[in-house]
This record gives structure tokens, C-alpha cells and sequence, in this order.
């Protein structure tokens, strides 16, 4: 059986690659897409999933709009990391699919609760829509299958301020109060935590890209580099090609102008490989909170992984992968969807 999921995103560059690779995976059934304000607001987020579907000819798949807002402080965009659409330097046509007349934590708990012990959440944004579904539907935690959360820095700096990352820096009351609800899960359905401890080590590089446009049959094969201008623009022949080459070269640049490298991580793919096959990671057992009242910590995620707290572990952090093996499932799926959905005959240059 194809697996259920329910896709939160911020959609986002690294976003808009997990959602290519549910969609290139034939295990996987995407039952509901939730946009989540983030990386931009939610409206956007909503704009370019909707797009995202388009651009892959996708079947209907209902969208729904997120809160505008975090559950308690106002909303912080990164548009100077994921560019002024979140798509970097993607130009993606605008859809004439319609979002969803329910909100996002309405259809999370309208889902899972028509489907009980069939779901797998997949969260690689803020976790505002999700602990807003945890007020409706309580029981959320016990009716999923599992939770993969992209979000937290554990041993390792933060991405944001010296101790926290980007998703739970912007709404970490809503993570706080998702994290509090799952003591309540079974050890079994505890969320899979991909923290940046892990997915700072998933470097997706131009040589990469340029494995996928070869899976493609995508021509020209391109290879971006920073002696490209911000103007270029890809003159790949398969759209989708065309715009992950732009969406991802953002981000490249991005990556490259903090002295990071030539180089793009992907958070959110990886987290999306381990929703679908958990065994590609390996994970300890902690619990974990997130500290809403220091002065220089706030927003951190704090793991006890030797049970100071004498409290039992509601989450299995991430601490190993093997990066090459995702690249080359990530490389097949996209690759395979792009070349399905615009096979080289039916391809036209923009």
C-alpha cells in the first residue's frame, strides 16, 4: 500500500524538493498539503505549492492555507535565503488550482482523524499549523502513524542565532507545544527529529544538478557555478529541470556569500527520504523541550539524553545517515518524475 502522508511546508526552495520527491516516489500518497507561513507568508507558500503541482502535472491534491501568524510572536520571513517568492530564482507559471476551503489544522485533524494509524506528518516548516491541529484534535499523537519534523539544533550551532534554527526560531511556542504532546505517543510513534546536527551534513552540489538533468534526458546538461550572474536564467529542456536549476542555484549563492561553499543543504528532502524509509536514518532516543524565556537561548531545542528530567523520551533524534545513498534516491525520483511527466519529445525550451 502507498503510504499516506500530510506534507507542512514553508515552501521554500529545499521545501519545493521534498514535495518533488513525495512525488516522485511511488510509494508514497500526498493526502494534503498545509502552507505554513516561514520562509515567506503563507499565501505565497500556498502560491507556489500549487505551482510546484502544476509545473509536475500532478493530480489534485488538496492545499490548505495556513495561520498567518506564529501562535504568539509576529512572523519573520527569510526571503534574502529562499529569494522574494521563495523559490529563488524560479519563475514558476501561476496555477488556476484552487486551495482547499479548510484551513491547514482543520484538514490535519479532519485527516488523521478519518484515517487513524494510516498518516505519516511531515513537517519541514514551523509547527504553527500542527499545534494548532493538536488544539482541535487532541489526539493527533496517537491517531498518526508518525511524525518527521525538520527543525532544532542539538549538539551543534543554530542556523538562526548561535543556539536555534530557522523553524522553530519562528514559531517556538508552537514547537514547544508539539513536543509537550508527544509524551503522550507510544514509544513506536515517537516523531523522528532531522535537526540541523544531520542535515548540515546533506550537501547538495552543482555536480548533483547535473546528474539529475542526465537522469532527465534534460538538455542542455548545465553546470552552474559563481560566475553566474543573478540574471541567468537555466535553458533546460525539461521544466522541471529548468526550475529546480533555479530554485536550487539561489541557494547555491546563498550558501556561497556566508562562506559556506559553493553548495545548497537540503534540510527538507532528507526529511522526506526518512518519512518514506525511516532506516535511512539512525536516531537516539531524548526528550526534548524548547526554551521560551532565556535571554540568549530562546528558541533553543534542549535534548536530556540521559533522563536528568525523569522524563521519558518523546522524540528519536536523527545523529547518522548516509548522505550519498539519499543523493542517489533523490537524483532517481526527481529525475524519474521529470522525465515521466515531460518525456524529450514533448519538451519545449522556454
Amino acid at each position: 500500500m502507498r503510504q499516506k502522508i500530510i506534507l507542512d511546508v514553508d515552501t521554500g526552495i529545499d521545501d519545493s524538493l521534498a514535495l518533488l520527491y513525495l512525488l516522485g516516489s511511488p510509494e508514497a500518497e500526498i493526502a494534503g498539503i498545509a502552507a505554513t507561513a516561514g520562509n515567506v507568508p503563507a499565501a505565497q507558500v500556498a502560491t507556489n505549492n500549487l505551482a510546484w503541482l502544476d509545473v509536475c502535472r500532478a493530480p489534485v491534491i488538496e492545499v490548505a492555507l495556513g495561520a498567518a501568524d506564529p501562535l504568539a510572536i509576529p512572523l519573520r520571513t527569510t526571503e534574502d535565503t529562499h529569494g522574494p517568492q521563495g523559490i529563488g530564482y524560479a519563475e514558476l507559471p501561476p496555477s488556476a488550482r484552487r486551495l482547499s476551503p479548510r484551513s491547514a489544522a482543520l484538514m490535519w485533524a479532519e485527516l488523521v482523524r478519518a484515517h487513524p494509524g494510516e498518516i505519516v506528518g511531515l513537517c519541514t516548516g514551523p509547527l504553527t499549523n500542527l499545534a494548532l491541529a493538536l488544539r482541535i484534535e487532541p489526539d493527533l499523537p496517537l491517531l498518526l502513524n508518525r511524525l518527521v519534523i525538520m527543525g532544532g539544533a542539538f549538539n551543534h550551532p543554530g542556523n538562526t542565532t548561535p543556539t536555534n534554527e530557522w523553524n522553530v526560531h519562528v514559531d517556538p511556542e508552537a514547537a514547544k507545544e508539539v513536543f509537550d504532546a508527544f509524551a503522550a505517543a507510544p514509544a513506536e510513534r515517537r516523531p523522528i527529529v532531522c535537526a540541523l546536527d544531520i542535515t548540515e551534513t546533506i550537501e547538495m552540489r552543482p555536480e548533483h544538478l547535473v546528474r539529475l538533468a542526465e537522469r532527465a534526458k534534460s538538455y542542455p546538461v548545465e553546470v552552474v557555478s559563481p560566475a553566474d550572474p543573478p540574471e541567468a536564467r537555466s535553458a533546460a529542456s525539461n521544466p522541471i529541470v529548468r526550475h529546480v536549476t533555479d530554485a536550487v542555484r539561489f541557494y547555491f549563492d546563498f550558501h556561497h556569500g556566508y562562506d559556506l561553499g559553493y553548495l545548497a543543504h537540503m534540510h527538507d528532502p532528507f526529511a522526506a527520504a526518512v518519512a518514506l524509509d525511516p532506516a535511512l536514518a539512525r536516531t537516539r532516543p531524548a526528550t526534548v523541550d524548547v526554551e521560551l524565556a532565556g535571554t540568549l537561548t530562546r528558541a533553543t531545542t534542549v535534548a536530556d539524553w540521559a533522563g536528568m528530567w525523569g522524563r521519558e523520551p518523546n522524540a528519536d533524534i536523527v545523529i547518522g545517515t548516509d548522505p550519498e545513498l539519499f543523493f542517489e534516491r533523490l537524483i532517481a525520483r526527481v529525475g524519474d518524475l521529470a522525465l515521466t511527466v515531460h518525456p524529450p519529445a514533448a519538451q519545449e525550451v522556454r
